[in-house]
């Protein structure tokens, strides 16, 4: 998608939510990591029910420690992974102890370099917790910059660095968090809402669906006519 179009999508995006905000609740750079990395195959939804007990508990790397793998894994048995997360809860506190002084760090190498933290969760840290613009591709942004064709790419990778190109510096900021939004609750993976799209005349997706489905009541009561 040329730049023109790019700018043309996110402002249409902008002017429905000019100030979006990730769904994941935190309150400080440590929750919003620990939640980053608890959402993996996760939905937001789960991982906040479980963060809002774990929290109250644990909010520090240190708090984590003495709690332990053990404790952190009644919190979060809801999640999937949880055994493994909560392996790599212990180990991340540990980490930040002895690498960062227990603060995280605003770094994308160092972020990287923590148990359960990869380029995605790394990226949604700088972005949210330290203000930098960093797209984070899951799969919504994923499958978004793909069906639209505003960043095609056949890995997460490669449709970052696409969506760095194209998108104009103004909205890199909140991007990723207005394609995250849009492919979570418009643009859906197995029947995305077209006929409500704010984008979809930029939009070059060939299997549009411009009405929306009829109801089961509504197909009823045709029949029954």
């Amino acid at each position: 998608m040329k730049k023109a179009q790019a700018a043309e999508l996110f402002l249409r995006l902008a002017e429905l939510n000019p100030e979006p905000e990730g769904e994941l609740e935190w309150t400080s750079p440590y929750t919003l990591l620990v939640a980053v990395a608890l959402s993996a195959q996760a939905t937001d939804v789960s991982v906040n029910i479980a963060t809002r007990k774990l929290f109250r508990v644990a909010n520090t790397p240190d708090k984590m420690l003495a709690l332990g793998e053990q404790g952190i894994r009644e919190h979060i048995k809801t999640i999937g992974l949880f055994n493994t997360k909560a392996k790599n809860l212990v180990l991340m506190a540990t980490q930040l102890i002895e690498r960062h002084d227990g603060v995280v760090p605003a770094d994308r190498e160092a972020l990287e370099q923590l148990a359960g933290v990869g380029r995605k969760t790394a990226n949604v840290v700088l972005n949210i917790a330290f203000g930098l613009p960093t797209i984070a591709v899951d799969t919504h942004v994923f499958r978004v910059a793909n069906r639209t064709g505003l960043a095609p790419g056949k890995t997460p990778l490669e449709v970052e660095r696409k969506l760095a190109k194209v998108t104009p510096s103004e909205y890199l900021l909140h991007a990723h968090h207005w394609l995250i939004l849009h492919g979570r609750y418009i643009c859906k993976a197995r029947a995305p809402e077209c006929w409500r799209c704010p984008i979809v005349e930029i939009c070059r997706y060939r299997d549009k669906r411009l009405t929306p489905p009829r109801s089961r009541t509504a197909e009823s009561a045709d029949r029954a006519q």
